[in-house]
Order: structure tokens, then sequence, then C-alpha cells
């Protein structure tokens, strides 16, 4: 009997949001069914992570990058040459308070030189202490005015200021930063909103966790945000989700042990990118229109993942 594909119909669509300026920009979002079941043409974009503190990143990026590790600017352009990634992401996990506690000036020069020494969109990531990401993404949407860069990203405790100052005094796009949870996700958007945020320079980000790591709630809330935003018509949730899983999947037992810990393992590196493979695979076909990893072969497989269900 041959086969006949039934495609679902639905009543809303997903914004379609464009990041990066120029030539580099690339759009995510914009399907009107769930991903990889209709023909609407629209794909997930693949980004690369890198840090400006890699002090804690596995062995196996110094024998990648090398000295470029400390250079944040030279890494970028390696990481985006080596992966093929369609964005990157810089955390600047040198602001932390609680850690090196760098200065918000020499945060934003460094966002500066990574922005001038790569040729895809940037999103910015602050160090995930509230306050001080508040003035950091604040003075990074400034510097970058006119650069179309996601400020990743807002929470409730800050959304204020990096709305206020991303997607409306700079012109950048924000990420807005939930807890797996469908109603936070939806309440923070319309915080965004009512603050005067434009819902096409709204990004989500949901929350992840690694495959095998309580998954399970990331994939359900993926999946009741998405038949919300599509077969509710739910304006609220239509936004693109963003989904950044580089740090869980290389934060997890199986990517850390070494090999000394447990040889019956195998390889740490080649577990590390199975773990990450794995983990953006199961977000891509969850909902998520643009995935962050960490490894560039991680990066390569996901991208041909997607142009073969794309066909």
């Amino acid at each position: 009997m041959p086969y006949k594909k039934t495609e679902l119909k639905f009543n809303g669509k997903i914004n379609t949001c464009e990041i990066g300026a120029g030539d580099a920009a690339i759009s995510i979002g914009g399907e009107n069914t769930l991903l990889f079941l209709g023909d609407e043409g629209f794909k997930p974009a693949v980004g690369i992570a890198i840090t400006d503190s890699p002090e804690d990143w596995s062995d196996c990026f110094t024998d990648i990058f090398g000295d470029d590790l400390k250079n944040p600017a030279a890494w970028a352009k390696a990481a985006v040459e080596k992966s093929g990634a369609d964005f990157l992401l810089v955390k600047l996990a040198s602001a932390d308070p609680n850690g090196a506690n760098n200065s918000v000036e020499n945060c934003v020069a460094t966002v500066v030189a990574v922005e001038g020494a790569i040729n895809v969109p940037l999103v910015v990531e602050g160090c995930k202490n509230a306050e001080k990401d508040a003035k950091l993404l604040e003075e990074v949407a400034k510097a970058l005015e006119g650069k179309n860069v996601v400020l990743f990203s807002a929470v409730e405790d800050n959304y204020k200021t990096i709305g206020a100052a991303g997607g409306m005094a700079y012109g950048q796009k924000v990420s807005a930063e939930s807890s797996v949870d469908i109603n936070l996700a939806k309440q923070l958007n319309i915080l965004l909103t009512q603050l005067g945020v434009k819902s096409k320079d709204i990004i989500m980000d949901v929350g992840s966790a690694a495959v095998g790591y309580g998954f399970e709630y990331v994939a359900s809330t993926m999946d009741r945000i998405r038949l919300a935003g599509l077969g509710q018509n739910d304006e609220s949730l239509q936004m693109p989700i963003i989904t950044n899983i580089s740090g869980e999947s290389w934060g997890v037992k199986e990517a850390v042990s070494t090999l000394e810990d447990a040889p019956e393992w195998g390889d740490q590196e080649a577990r590390g990118i199975g773990m990450e493979v794995a983990t953006a695979a199961a977000c891509v076909v969850g909902g998520s229109n643009a995935i962050i990893v960490r490894h560039p072969e991680s990066a390569k497989t996901i991208k041909s993942l997607i142009a073969g269900l794309i066909g």
C-alpha cells in the first residue's frame, strides 16, 4: 500500500525572527505546523558555543582549539570555521560576581571583538547572575546597536532592564528564559510584550536537560508550548524557541568522567559528543528552532540530521 502523508493543519503560526545583520542575517521560526511534518521550508538553526572562561571545559577542547581558547575572538572565528555553525553564542562567565567578577567594560570589549571576528549572527549570554546580567546585557546591547544580536537571557528579575535596552532602545532580540514550565514561559512573554517589546523580537528559552536527566519534562513542555501556539493560536506562545544544551550535555557524568575513572565507558570525548548529539536531536524534533552545542562535531552531526529530515 502506498504511503500517503497526512499533514496536520493549525490555525496558529510561529513568529519569524531574524537575527544578525546584513549578509549574515538568518531567520528562525515561521512554521505553521510541527517541525519536519510540513512543507513550509523552515529549518532549525545550529549554533556553536564558546566562553570567556573555559577553565571547567573538557580537555578535548584544548586539543581542538589550542591557544585560541585564551582569546575569545580567535576562538569564535575558529569555532565557526570548524563547525559550520549558523550562529555563535559567547558566554560571559567571567562576569560572575561569585567568580572572577570581571568588569562590564571588559566583557563588552570581549563581545565587540568576538562580533568583529565572525560572519554569522551572535548570541550573547550573561553569567547567570540576574543583577549583573541586567547591567552587562544592557551595555552589550548599546555597544552592538545595529547588529541585531540575541541577548541571552532575560529572566523575571531583570526582564525590564534587558527588555527595555535590548528589544526597545537598541533594537536587539531578547531571549526570555523560563524553567521548563509552559505557564512561566507564557507569563514572561506577556510581561515583555506589556513592557513594549515586540513579539517578533522575543525568542523563548524554555530550559533544557541532558537526555536521561529529566528530559521528559523538557519534551512535554515543548510539546505543550508548540500545540498551544499552533493549535490554540495562543499569540503569547508563538515565539521561536532557542535551546542551549551545551552546558547540560557536557556536565553529566557520562561526559565528565575520564577514561581512567570509567574505562568501560570508552573515550571521554566521544561520550560528550554522544550526549550532546542525543540531547540536541531530541530538542530539535521537539520543536526548538535554534539549538546550541559546544563541540564542532556535534554541530556538524545535527546539521546533517536536520538536512536529512527536511530531505
